[in-house]
């Protein structure tokens, strides 16, 4: 088991940091990957390495064809080590994910930090309480988590109030109002997740793209424990899509 106090970081087991960042930014009107988009002078990529810098792990970003050069020049520029790999097609979030297979740390790594390359304010003390979450409840995916108005995500909870779903809203007919859902920060173990995370174990998809939220309904119908971190910064909570999105 991994042991994190915060403010004093003690790695046994082997944690990869994997940000997916392949997205082009098209509905925020940006000709270059969203997650090199400044805020205060300061890329959304940057703010996401140097929040997470206490754990001095391996950093593996997935990136676009078109975006690699500019992301490369980017990590080059603030002498950033990272390695990128390269999502061919934009066919979802779970397809960005299983291309960690061809990182040279794949082999040995036994957990991902795993964030979307588009969330800018998570904050250093709130990764490391996530991290620490996770180990303590000795969890097979934990995930922060918050309520708000309107959710992109919604966390679905049964009668005992444990986890057995998260869905994407923007496909329901029925519309909610209020809700817990997750903002795109989680700790996975890396061997089980990769078992699950396969076309086959997917819901319908009306946009045929290979999701990665659907993970965690099959975790739970195996017995593997899921548990989301409540944080009440709603700041923390909001990434880029449009512009306004992140003011």
């Amino acid at each position: 088991m991994m042991l994190i106090q915060i403010g004093l970081v003690r790695l046994i087991n082997k944690i990869n940091i994997l940000i997916p960042a392949a997205g082009k930014g098209s509905r925020s009107k940006l000709d270059y990957p969203k997650t090199l988009f400044k805020i205060n002078n300061k890329s959304i990529l940057e703010r996401i390495i140097r929040n997470t810098s206490f754990l001095n792990s391996n950093i593996s970003i997935i990136a676009s064809p078109h975006g690699k050069k500019v992301i490369f020049d980017f990590l080059k520029k603030k002498k950033i080590k990272s390695e990128i790999l390269i999502q061919k097609k934009p066919h979802g979030m779970g397809d960005a994910i299983l291309h960690f297979k061809e990182s040279k740390f794949f082999k040995n790594t036994n957990d991902l930090l795993l964030i979307w390359g588009d969330v800018p304010y998570i904050k250093k003390s709130t990764f490391k309480k996530l991290i620490n979450f996770h180990y303590n409840n000795q969890n097979t995916l934990s995930m922060l988590s918050i309520f708000v108005n309107n959710p992109y995500t919604l966390i679905k909870r049964n009668k005992f109030n444990k986890i057995k779903e998260v869905i994407e809203t923007k496909n329901l007919k029925k519309k909610y109002k209020y809700g817990e859902r997750e903002i795109g920060a989680f700790v996975v173990n890396k061997k089980i997740i990769f078992k699950f995370l396969n076309k086959k174990y997917m819901t319908s998809n009306k946009n045929k793209e290979h999701g990665f939220l659907y993970l965690v309904k099959i975790l739970v119908k195996n017995n593997y424990k899921v548990e989301s971190l409540l944080i009440d910064d709603v700041k923390e909570s909001k990434s880029l899509n449009y512009i306004n999105d992140i003011k």
